[in-house]
């Protein structure tokens, strides 16, 4: 809801690479919760994207069209913030013995029964007369494809890795969802936000090769 609520206001390219700054929220919050270390170039990283996240916040253009906002894009990172205790709980419980498709299917659950009386008191029951082929399809496609599978797929990968690591895979949607924003949805991004972009996609390179270095020095 916080992320939607973000996005509202924001644009999907700024929304984008607020979100190139999961893979860093994940790997300090694996390192504080879940005792997982960061070495020196993993705190480097962490203050590169910090300041990539203030030049895009300070670049957002209010009201213009196509331009970012500051509300929203704070909005997005606060839902990454909310994201890491979902990712550290999920892992926990699969470290216990449930399985990905049993956590996933029971989060996808109790997110559903607590969404459903917020939005019967706030806008009432769905419409479902008159809606066309194309509403529908994209109703299903979210559900199934992008939070049913998306959930599934992504709680089994961080049941076989750690979550500090995990998070890298993440660099592939601020780059892919800016470059689309910007394409296919007619948005701009400011000189402060390219900048900022290239700075957070930095940050999650260089805890890229240092989680592989790490990994490949443990497997040796």
């Amino acid at each position: 809801m916080v992320q939607f609520a973000g996005l509202k206001l924001t644009t999907v390219s700024h929304a984008a690479l607020m979100v190139g700054t999961m893979p860093v929220i994940l790997a300090v919050g694996a390192t504080i919760f879940a005792h997982e270390r960061l070495d020196l170039k993993g705190w480097i990283a962490l203050l590169g994207s910090t300041a990539g996240i203030a030049l895009i916040v300070l670049s957002a253009s209010h009201g213009a069209v196509g331009g970012g906002n500051i509300r929203g894009d704070l909005l997005v990172v606060l839902s990454l913030v909310i994201a890491l205790g979902w990712v550290l709980i999920n892992q926990r419980l699969m470290v216990l013995g449930r399985s990905p498709l049993a956590v996933s299917s029971w989060t996808l659950l109790t997110g559903a029964a607590m969404l459903f009386p917020w939005v019967i008191l706030q806008d009432g029951l769905p419409p479902v007369r008159g809606l066309g082929w194309h509403v529908w399809f994209a109703v299903a496609a979210s559900g199934l494809l992008c939070t049913s599978a998306a959930t599934l797929l992504w709680n089994w990968g961080i049941h076989r890795v750690p979550a500090s690591r995990a998070g890298v895979f993440l660099n592939i949607e601020p780059a892919l969802g800016s470059i689309l924003g910007v394409v296919v949805l007619g948005e701009h991004l400011g000189p402060g936000a390219y900048l900022g972009g290239a700075l957070i996609i930095a940050a999650v390179i260089v805890l890229t090769a240092t989680g592989q270095r790490t990994l490949e020095a443990e497997r040796g």
